[in-house]
């Protein structure tokens, strides 16, 4: 299973990565913003992806929507600090898959990605 964590936060994704080792996955792609994480999105089959929603070049609610046009169905979970309604539901209208909150924990982000996929037991 190949994992997609897209924040602009070094430390985000460096917990992230180690969450979702600890969960049996073995395989986690990195990028710092969009733009970037799209570039991989379209270079490699990606099961899972986790974004920030703000982020430089490009955001995750455009990420979202270029990969909505690439692929209805891989989760897309966007890890956020916008909890605003019209947000949200303007991201609901973009066909995000969930939400994760920040600050997150390890439990969190595990119950998150156990929605959409096969984890290991912990």
């Amino acid at each position: 299973m190949k994992v997609l964590v897209v924040d602009d936060s070094e430390m985000t994704r460096m917990v992230a990565k180690k969450t979702l080792k600890s969960c049996g996955i073995a395989y986690v792609l990195e990028a710092e913003d969009g733009a970037k994480a799209l570039e991989i999105f379209k270079q490699t089959a990606v099961d899972v992806v986790f974004s920030d929603w703000n982020m430089p070049n490009m955001n995750g609610l455009e990420l979202l929507i270029e990969i909505r046009k690439l692929t209805p169905t891989v989760p897309v979970i966007m890890i956020t600090t916008e909890g605003s309604r019209g947000k949200i539901v303007e991201a609901i209208q973009a066909g995000v898959s969930d939400y994760l909150v920040k600050p997150f924990t390890p439990v969190t982000l595990k119950e998150k990605l156990s929605k959409w996929v096969q984890v290991a037991p912990a």
